[in-house]
Protein backbone atom coordinates (compact mmCIF):
# COMPACT_ATOMS: atom_id res chain seq x y z
CA UNK A 1 0.00 0.00 0.00
CA UNK A 2 1.38 3.38 -0.97
CA UNK A 3 1.41 6.47 1.25
CA UNK A 4 -1.26 8.10 -1.11
CA UNK A 5 -3.69 5.72 -1.29
CA UNK A 6 -3.52 5.57 2.80
CA UNK A 7 -4.35 8.76 3.11
CA UNK A 8 -6.98 8.64 1.02
CA UNK A 9 -8.35 5.89 3.15
CA UNK A 10 -7.91 8.22 6.32
CA UNK A 11 -9.91 11.16 5.00
CA UNK A 12 -12.55 9.49 3.47
CA UNK A 13 -12.91 7.12 7.23
CA UNK A 14 -12.55 10.65 8.69
CA UNK A 15 -15.51 11.97 6.96
CA UNK A 16 -17.38 8.81 8.61
CA UNK A 17 -16.46 9.48 11.86
CA UNK A 18 -19.25 10.62 14.55
CA UNK A 19 -18.84 14.23 15.58
CA UNK A 20 -19.57 15.21 19.15
CA UNK A 21 -22.44 17.90 18.24
CA UNK A 22 -23.19 19.15 22.08
CA UNK A 23 -24.69 17.35 25.39
CA UNK A 24 -27.93 15.16 25.33
CA UNK A 25 -30.03 16.91 27.61
CA UNK A 26 -29.24 20.52 26.31
CA UNK A 27 -30.50 20.08 23.13
CA UNK A 28 -33.12 18.16 24.19
CA UNK A 29 -33.91 21.85 25.98
CA UNK A 30 -33.43 23.12 22.51
CA UNK A 31 -35.59 21.10 20.34
CA UNK A 32 -32.91 21.68 17.77
CA UNK A 33 -29.34 22.75 16.96
CA UNK A 34 -27.08 23.53 14.12
CA UNK A 35 -23.70 22.14 13.90
CA UNK A 36 -20.79 21.52 11.61
CA UNK A 37 -19.82 18.13 11.18
CA UNK A 38 -16.62 17.68 8.81
CA UNK A 39 -17.16 21.12 7.03
CA UNK A 40 -20.93 20.13 6.57
CA UNK A 41 -23.53 22.35 8.28
CA UNK A 42 -26.63 20.34 9.84
CA UNK A 43 -29.90 20.97 12.23
CA UNK A 44 -30.38 18.61 14.71
CA UNK A 45 -33.88 18.20 15.59
CA UNK A 46 -35.54 16.70 19.19
CA UNK A 47 -38.93 15.58 18.50
CA UNK A 48 -41.10 13.10 20.27
CA UNK A 49 -38.43 10.84 22.00
CA UNK A 50 -35.98 11.28 19.00
CA UNK A 51 -32.96 12.96 17.61
CA UNK A 52 -33.36 13.69 13.98
CA UNK A 53 -30.50 15.17 11.43
CA UNK A 54 -30.23 16.35 8.16
CA UNK A 55 -28.70 19.30 5.74
CA UNK A 56 -29.15 22.55 7.22
CA UNK A 57 -30.49 24.12 3.79
CA UNK A 58 -33.82 23.19 2.54
CA UNK A 59 -33.49 21.39 -1.13
CA UNK A 60 -35.52 23.38 -2.77
CA UNK A 61 -33.87 27.30 -2.01
CA UNK A 62 -31.69 26.91 0.50
CA UNK A 63 -33.94 28.10 3.59
CA UNK A 64 -32.91 27.13 6.83
CA UNK A 65 -34.74 24.52 8.33
CA UNK A 66 -33.47 25.01 11.65
CA UNK A 67 -36.30 27.85 11.69
CA UNK A 68 -39.20 25.82 10.18
CA UNK A 69 -41.74 24.37 12.64
CA UNK A 70 -42.47 20.43 12.83
CA UNK A 71 -46.18 19.26 12.06
CA UNK A 72 -47.27 15.97 11.43
CA UNK A 73 -48.21 14.69 7.93
CA UNK A 74 -49.69 11.47 6.33
CA UNK A 75 -48.29 10.17 10.07
CA UNK A 76 -44.77 11.60 9.87
CA UNK A 77 -42.71 14.29 11.66
CA UNK A 78 -42.17 17.02 9.24
CA UNK A 79 -39.95 20.11 8.62
CA UNK A 80 -42.03 22.62 7.25
CA UNK A 81 -38.95 24.92 5.15
CA UNK A 82 -39.96 28.42 6.80
CA UNK A 83 -39.06 29.55 2.68
CA UNK A 84 -41.57 27.91 0.65
CA UNK A 85 -43.49 25.80 3.57
CA UNK A 86 -41.97 22.62 1.70
CA UNK A 87 -42.56 19.27 3.90
CA UNK A 88 -39.61 17.04 4.51
CA UNK A 89 -39.79 13.90 6.82
CA UNK A 90 -37.81 14.11 9.74
CA UNK A 91 -36.52 10.31 9.29
CA UNK A 92 -36.16 10.26 5.59
CA UNK A 93 -35.30 13.36 3.90
CA UNK A 94 -38.19 12.97 1.67
CA UNK A 95 -40.48 15.87 0.28
CA UNK A 96 -43.76 15.75 0.62
CA UNK A 97 -46.50 17.20 -1.40
CA UNK A 98 -50.75 16.90 -1.12
CA UNK A 99 -52.69 15.51 -4.77
CA UNK A 100 -56.08 17.14 -5.29
CA UNK A 101 -58.51 16.33 -8.26
CA UNK A 102 -59.99 19.74 -9.25
CA UNK A 103 -62.62 17.80 -11.51
CA UNK A 104 -63.89 15.91 -8.16
CA UNK A 105 -63.26 17.96 -5.08
CA UNK A 106 -65.57 15.21 -2.79
CA UNK A 107 -62.30 13.12 -2.81
CA UNK A 108 -60.19 13.46 -0.07
CA UNK A 109 -56.60 14.79 -0.79
CA UNK A 110 -53.81 12.03 -0.71
CA UNK A 111 -50.13 13.08 0.58
CA UNK A 112 -47.45 11.72 -1.79
CA UNK A 113 -43.61 11.63 -1.44
CA UNK A 114 -41.23 13.08 -4.29
CA UNK A 115 -38.27 11.07 -3.35
CA UNK A 116 -35.34 11.71 -0.71
CA UNK A 117 -34.59 15.08 -1.61
CA UNK A 118 -33.09 16.67 1.80
CA UNK A 119 -29.96 14.16 3.26
CA UNK A 120 -30.74 12.77 6.65
CA UNK A 121 -27.76 12.03 8.83
CA UNK A 122 -27.35 9.05 11.46
CA UNK A 123 -27.62 10.52 15.36
CA UNK A 124 -26.25 8.56 18.46
CA UNK A 125 -26.19 9.27 21.44
CA UNK A 126 -23.48 8.02 24.29
CA UNK A 127 -22.81 8.69 27.63
CA UNK A 128 -24.91 11.93 27.37
CA UNK A 129 -23.40 13.38 24.60
CA UNK A 130 -24.94 13.80 20.73
CA UNK A 131 -22.99 12.30 17.59
CA UNK A 132 -23.74 12.80 13.85
CA UNK A 133 -22.31 10.63 11.14
CA UNK A 134 -22.75 11.94 7.78
CA UNK A 135 -24.25 9.86 5.84
CA UNK A 136 -22.90 8.67 2.63
CA UNK A 137 -22.21 11.26 0.43
CA UNK A 138 -21.15 9.11 -2.44
CA UNK A 139 -25.36 9.25 -4.21
CA UNK A 140 -25.99 12.70 -5.38
CA UNK A 141 -29.04 14.45 -3.20
CA UNK A 142 -30.85 18.16 -3.81
CA UNK A 143 -30.12 19.08 -0.43
CA UNK A 144 -26.13 18.57 -1.57
CA UNK A 145 -26.56 21.76 -3.86
CA UNK A 146 -27.40 23.78 -0.90
CA UNK A 147 -24.59 22.24 1.42
CA UNK A 148 -22.11 23.01 -0.93
CA UNK A 149 -23.39 26.54 -1.97
CA UNK A 150 -23.50 27.45 1.24
CA UNK A 151 -20.08 25.88 2.57
CA UNK A 152 -18.11 28.19 -0.01
CA UNK A 153 -19.80 31.24 1.08
CA UNK A 154 -18.75 30.79 4.64
CA UNK A 155 -15.42 29.42 3.78
CA UNK A 156 -14.41 31.75 1.22
CA UNK A 157 -12.27 34.37 2.34
CA UNK A 158 -13.51 37.99 2.53
CA UNK A 159 -13.44 40.09 -0.15
CA UNK A 160 -12.06 43.67 0.25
Amino acid sequence: MNEDSSVKISNKEEARSPVCIGREDDIKKLRRTTATVHNREVVVFYHDGSFYAMDHRCYHAGGPLHLGEIEDFNGQPCIICPWHKYKITLSTGEGLYQTINPRDPTVAPKWKSKGIKQRTHKVNVDSGNVYVTLSDLADNIDSDYYAEKFKKAINSPMKK
